[in-house]
This record gives C-alpha cells, sequence and structure tokens, in this order.
C-alpha cells in the first residue's frame, strides 16, 4: 500500500469520526492535518480514528496491524501528530508484516 493510499485513508477516517460527532471539519484535510496538539479532536476522537484505520486496513486490504501500541508509545516523536506522521508509521508496519511471517 502506497504512502498516499494510507494519508487518504487516514483523512477519511478523520473526517467519518469528525461527522459522526457532529464537528465541521477543517477546510483542507491532509498529510499536515494535527492529529493531536491543536488538533480538531479530542483524545477519544484520536482512538476513534485510530480504530477505525486499523479496521478499515483489516477490512478493505486484509493488513492487521496494531497502530497504538508499545512501540508507538515509546517513540521519541509520536506517530499521532499528523495525518502524514501517521501515514508513515502505518506504512513502516505494512512493510514490516511480510518479514514477520503474515
Amino acid at each position: 500500500m502506497q504512502r498516499a493510499d494510507l494519508t487518504r485513508l487516514i483523512a477519511d477516517a478523520l473526517i467519518g469520526v469528525l461527522a459522526a460527532d457532529q464537528i465541521e471539519p477543517p477546510a483542507v484535510v491532509d498529510e499536515s492535518t494535527p492529529l493531536v496538539g491543536g488538533a480538531v479532536i479530542d483524545s477519544l476522537g484520536l482512538v476513534e480514528v485510530i480504530l477505525e484505520v486499523e479496521q478499515r486496513l483489516r477490512r478493505d486490504h486484509g493488513a492487521d496491524v496494531t497502530l497504538a501500541d508499545e512501540r508507538a508509545m515509546s517513540q521519541r516523536h509520536s506517530p499521532f501528530r499528523t495525518i502524514g506522521t501517521l501515514a508513515d508509521y502505518a506504512a513502516v508496519l505494512l512493510a514490516e508484516r511480510p518479514a514477520l511471517g503474515r
């Protein structure tokens, strides 16, 4: 899965969570859109976005990944800062899957 596809998937998940919570999305939702620190969602919304992304990856691409794990939480720079950083982190996890025998 290409990074651009991951970025779009995460952006769509964010827009969906915002719509469910009846929150107007920003005019531009792209890789620089913050998910924490000045984001349009709160911490519960972030959890909803992460779960939605994991579910879409599993359902639409057969990729079973866990985005919010100990590895993500222990990084010096959070992978949840922006849509782009989350796409980068998801790409790393997806790239590692074959090496793990999945």
